[in-house]
């Protein structure tokens, strides 16, 4: 339990209830914050530090700690705050899928520094608490068939490794890995990845990336337009059995 947000509510009074109220969140959500690990997000932390008397490294001191980049924490929080993600991803496996040395593979060829390489590891492959936590989102990924293909060329090692890691990730009970097949054509999952998020309140976002920036999307207009590109997406996967069998099939010939 975290302690010392809980004694800053008892001290001012509040509680998740009138957090909530007063933030606008789910009052489940607040509710999660006194335990170990969960972080409001970062748009809410200062405001509930300053309704609780406290400072944000007080009340959060991991927030210092975490080595996933500044740009891409507030979405790494909306995962963990996240009842279902919907993943489309036409080149990468999921980060959330990824083994240690796929994610290392991904980075190749940047110019970053192997200490920069070993931060973005451990933050990634940290985001897959995710999905066998106390209540894990519902994860439905929908992966080009070129994703499949491309690892298949990877090293032997890497290649069985990572497809192993598929394997049992699809078989958790909140996992779902869908797979266009290549012989589909032009789909509209072809204009680039995206994530969106559901959140216990009802509400949504979304995480779009590209060649030269990554963004949140949070606008309800503009998730709505993804959500309905997701729809379109998934009806030419195919089913999660079927997927599994082509991944199998494309690393046993690969």
């Amino acid at each position: 339990m975290n302690r010392a947000f809980l004694e800053a509510m008892t001290e001012a009074g509040q509680t998740p209830e009138s957090l909530a109220e007063q933030i606008g969140v789910d009052p489940k959500t607040a509710a999660r914050w006194v335990t170990p690990g969960r972080i409001p997000q970062s748009r809410h932390r200062a405001k509930i530090a300053g309704l609780v008397g406290r400072d944000v490294a007080d009340l959060w001191p991991d927030v210092l700690k975490r080595r996933d980049p500044v740009w891409f924490r507030p979405w790494a929080d909306t995962e963990h705050e996240a009842v279902a993600l919907r993943w489309y991803e036409p080149a990468w496996v999921p980060g959330v899928f990824q083994t240690e040395a796929y994610a290392r593979a991904t980075l190749a060829g940047e110019m970053l520094t192997a200490e920069e390489v070993d931060s973005f590891v451990s933050a990634r492959l940290r985001r897959q608490s995710i999905l066998t936590g106390e209540r894990p989102p519902l994860v439905v990924a929908v992966l080009d068939e070129a994703v499949i293909r491309r690892l298949c060329e990877s090293p032997a090692g890497l290649c069985a490794e990572q497809i192993a890691r598929l394997v049992e990730c699809a078989a958790l009970p909140n996992v779902e890995i869908h797979v266009v097949p290549v012989g589909t054509g032009l789909y509209p999952g072809l204009g680039g990845q995206f994530i969106i998020a559901e959140l216990g309140d009802g509400l949504r976002a979304a995480y779009a990336d590209s060649q030269v920036e990554a963004h949140i999307v949070e606008r309800a207009e503009d998730v709505a337009t993804l959500a309905g590109r997701w729809e379109r997406i998934r009806s030419h996967a195919l089913p999660s059995s079927a997927s599994l069998a082509l991944i199998k099939e494309a690393a046993q010939h690969g």
